[in-house]
């Protein structure tokens, strides 16, 4: 566990160095984007949920549910994403990028300290393990901050090509699978309690994702002019965007060429399609005559142990909405699930800029429809019969 804080918190810190490389460490030097955050607000905040949480010992994310004070003057004023709007993150008054980068190594230092002292029970270690996840999904999100911007990402694991597998579909037979995470199986959010018996029907998948030439098949057939494959509220949104292609694609002659952090590249087929939202994923499996995966129809392929199907690429776009499971009861971070019920849509899976400890085939990632800033991308199912 120490080591995995040690390096989640590296890991942010050189994302972080990135911004400071290209003069946005200010926040006032970024542009205001409802999509992103100030990076040097993003910093504080990943250090400041460490010690509210840990060192605070905090029994929720409520503002009177914490014990003592901030290791800085203003830190709950500045850093509480619950009390800040994401507006006025751009405008406060906060410390230098010295002065929070030395507030991430104090918090950090005396994280350590403690766990040091903990007991190696799940209860003990679970305001860890909730930090710890917090920071991971943070530091992806600065991947998506710096693909946003037009930033260099300083990570070699990032590399500009995602291997390609050769597609294929597979039949499932359906039946009984546990939906949820039983108690003592370590940590979990809130949004994967309760364990709960859930009836899967047969059903047919793609062994991977969507690849971009077949997405360009989509595009060259008038996928974007003809709205009988978009949904109403996709409709809406096309409508909004004037796109006719994905986010980042550019034609160039006869070939499609796409922006991957600042670069311009050729747009390699045989690669999974990415930046693409709810509904254009919904669209392009009406043209094919497919559908979505719904997330419990994901979470059994992922857990059958079948050797085609391949998954942690990118975040999935499943065709559940994302919901509470029976006996739902939010955690101590009373924020992060219960807010964005019936709003928000479920992705299931990885992207290659997640860690591989957070990877796990039951966690629920979910995201407004509309959003293509993020590494996602699908995979479609046949309709019975």
């Amino acid at each position: 566990m120490a080591e995995a804080l040690q390096h989640a918190r590296d890991y942010t810190l050189s994302l972080f160095d990135s911004f400071v490389a290209a003069g946005m460490d200010a926040p006032t030097r970024v542009p205001q984007l409802r999509i992103i955050n100030p990076p040097l607000w993003e910093l504080g905040h990943t250090a400041w949920f460490a010690e509210w949480f840990i060192l605070r010992e905090a029994a929720s994310s409520h503002p009177a549910d914490a014990n003592g004070n901030c290791l800085l003057t203003k830190g709950d004023d500045w850093f509480d994403s619950a009390r800040v709007p994401h507006r006025s993150r751009w405008t406060l008054d906060l410390p230098s990028t010295g002065g929070v980068k030395t507030y991430c190594h104090e918090v950090l230092d005396r994280v350590l300290d403690k766990l040091s002292r903990e007991a190696n029970t799940d209860e003990a270690l679970y305001p860890y393990r909730l930090a710890l996840a917090h920071e991971d999904m943070h530091g992806e999100a600065f991947h998506y901050t710096l693909q946003t911007l037009g930033l260099p990402t300083p990570l070699p694991q990032t590399g500009e090509v995602l291997g390609a597998f050769a597609p294929s579909e597979i039949s499932f037979p359906g039946g009984i699978i546990q939906l949820g995470s039983k108690a003592g199986t370590g940590f979990v959010f809130d949004n994967e309690r309760q364990s709960h018996a859930f009836h899967v029907a047969p059903f047919r998948m793609d062994s991977t994702l969507v690849t971009n030439a077949q997405y360009a098949d989509f595009v060259a057939d008038g996928g974007y002019d003809n709205r009988q494959f978009w949904s109403q509220a996709g409709a809406d949104w096309l409508m909004r965007q004037e796109r006719s292609a994905p986010r980042y694609w550019q034609r160039d002659g006869g070939q499609w060429r796409t922006v991957r952090f600042g670069k311009l590249c050729t747009l390699a087929g045989a690669e999974p399609v990415r930046h693409v939202n709810l509904y254009e994923a919904q669209a392009y499996c009406a043209w094919a005559g497919r559908r979505l995966p719904t997330e419990a129809e994901w979470e059994y392929a992922a857990l059958s142990g079948h050797p085609a199907f391949r998954w942690g690429q990118l975040w999935e776009w499943t065709a559940s909405p994302f919901e509470p499971y029976p006996d739902f009861k939010a955690d101590r971070y009373l924020e992060y699930s219960e807010p964005w019920f019936h709003t928000h849509q479920v992705l299931r899976g990885a992207s290659f800029v997640t860690p591989s400890r957070f990877g796990s085939a039951k966690f629920r990632n979910f995201y407004l429809p509309e959003r293509d800033d993020i590494f996602a991308g699908f995979r479609t199912c046949a309709w019975p019969g």
